[in-house]
């Protein structure tokens, strides 16, 4: 077993403005692609860092400048141009509070498709079933089509059913900030839960309580480059401080 749960080596990913997709499949081939073209730019360049199992990372920086797209790398629903993401250990990740359901489908129904495709047994997902739909405050919607859902409903679906995950490393991005008040605090004492159960945590967000609150190690992102990697308290006072200064 891996020392590390999360390794990253001079991680690159580049996209292209103004158009959907990243690059053709000639490309993928072609030695001239790790060149930048007209339109392309790299949203995380040079990106290195490790993360020990249990650890607390905050991942901070300005909108645009790599965050979710660093996530998403993490999670493996992104590809690299350029270096490696080992992650060693299973990742329960709440990055889109759409990922992964479907409009027609019954709140029951999703949660049995999204919990099985995260790797729960039927027979897990029968054990824990009325869990998730108590967290999720859903009871008179059970048989609701997912898309009649409000998106705070969304939210908490999500949450309910990827925090029941046992999978060690979980992955949060800014989507607890579509949640109402209550329920918010209701997410925040199962994050707590999981960091006391030894999970490590990725989160990423503009709530500088939220940030202090849960994490102990900052990773500060500027123009796609990692600028800062230390104490969360370091992190965020050189943050706000580049951010006052425009």
């Amino acid at each position: 077993m891996s020392a590390l749960a999360i390794e990253v080596r001079d991680l690159g990913v580049r996209f292209r403005r103004n158009r959907r997709g990243r690059r053709s499949f000639k490309d993928l081939f072609s030695d001239s692609s790790r060149r930048s073209k007209p339109g392309e730019f790299w949203a995380l360049r040079n990106v290195s860092f490790d993360v020990r199992p249990g650890e607390s990372i905050g991942v901070v920086g300005r909108n645009g400048q790599g965050k979710s797209t660093l996530l998403k790398l993490v999670a493996g629903v992104l590809l690299s141009d350029e270096g490696t993401v080992a992650v060693h250990g299973g990742v329960a990740p709440l990055i889109e509070i759409t990922g992964g359901f479907v409009g027609d489908l019954t709140v029951r129904e999703n949660v049995r498709l999204t919990a099985g495709l995260h790797g729960m047994s039927r027979a897990e997902v029968s054990r824990r079933f009325d869990g998730i739909i108590d967290f999720a405050e859903l009871h008179d919607s059970i048989d609701t089509p997912y898309k009649h859902l409000s998106n705070g409903m969304k939210v908490r679906l999500a949450f309910a059913v990827v925090s029941q995950l046992e999978e060690p490393i979980l992955l949060v991005d800014e989507v607890l900030a579509v949640g109402d008040k209550a329920f918010r605090e209701k997410c925040y004492t199962r994050i707590d839960e999981l960091l006391a159960d030894g999970r490590t945590l990725f989160f990423v967000s503009h709530n500088e309580k939220d940030l202090r609150r849960f994490c102990t190690r900052g990773l500060y992102l500027d123009k796609g480059r990692l600028a800062m990697d230390a104490p969360i308290g370091e992190v965020l006072d050189r943050y706000n401080a580049d951010y006052n200064a425009g």
